[in-house]
């Protein structure tokens, strides 16, 4: 059945099919944007290094690279990896409008070890911030949708912001991310007082190297957030 959503008109247009009572990837009817059957399959959770949620054994709780570095976040937690049916799911979402994902996406995320009580102790959720340029490109920033499905009523959109239009970060290595990266994120000066020693979490679709959440991470430390923990769908390797 999965080489039906590969087949045809679909996979020459790189957009989902347009029926929203179809799941995405196996096109049971009626069925959520993400079938019951499909999360069971694709959604399994796995066991991840705490604060770069990249997969590790199980008796590990970090990897080396964390050990050896330790990354500005607290906890990184992720409910998948970058791979089928997600990393065509996740491009429909963030760049061809398919915002309906945002809800299938965050009941996933929730039901990932220790999102929920994340969600609990944090007194704020701050979407990972489009630059002005891009928000008018795109209409939307996926982030934000999705940290509204997850706790609207901690969601904020107007603390974390991005200054300057980098470039496209899958385009570019680690270091080059860090140097478009500095400078580019603030926190609005107005509102800098919400964050003092409060846990606040980054939510974001797809965590890559991790540069700009550390960018963020710091940028919220500096502004006096005591805790800062990231919340992402997806997880490349």
């Amino acid at each position: 059945m999965f080489n039906t959503l590969l087949s045809g008109h679909w996979r020459g247009s790189g957009r989902l099919p347009a029926w929203p009572s179809q799941c995405h990837v196996c096109r049971a009817w009626p069925a959520q944007p993400v079938c019951d059957d499909c999360v069971g399959r694709f959604g399994q959770p796995v066991h991840r290094c705490l604060t770069c949620a990249l997969q590790v054994p199980q008796a590990v709780r970090q990897c080396g690279a964390c050990l050896k570095q330790p990354p500005p976040l607290d906890l990184c937690l992720a409910a998948v990896d970058y791979g089928f049916p997600w990393s065509t799911l996740i491009p429909a979402f963030k760049f061809h409008a398919q915002t309906g994902m945002a809800r299938s996406m965050a009941t996933l995320l929730r039901a990932a070890p220790w999102v929920e009580d994340a969600l609990a102790s944090a007194q704020l959720l701050l979407p990972m911030p489009l630059s002005a340029q891009r928000l008018r490109e795109r209409g939307y920033n996926q982030a934000l949708l999705l940290a509204q499905q997850l706790a609207a009523d901690k969601c904020r959109a107007d603390v974390l912001l991005k200054l300057v239009d980098t470039p496209a970060q899958h385009t570019l290595t680690r270091s080059q991310r860090l140097v478009a990266l500095d400078g580019a994120l603030a926190v609005d000066p107005l509102r800098a007082k919400l964050l003092i020693d409060r846990h606040v979490i980054l939510v974001d679709d797809v965590m890559t190297t991790g540069a700009s959440l550390s960018a963020a991470a710091r940028v919220l430390k500096d502004a006096g957030a005591a805790r800062v923990t990231a919340v992402v769908f997806a997880r490349t390797a």
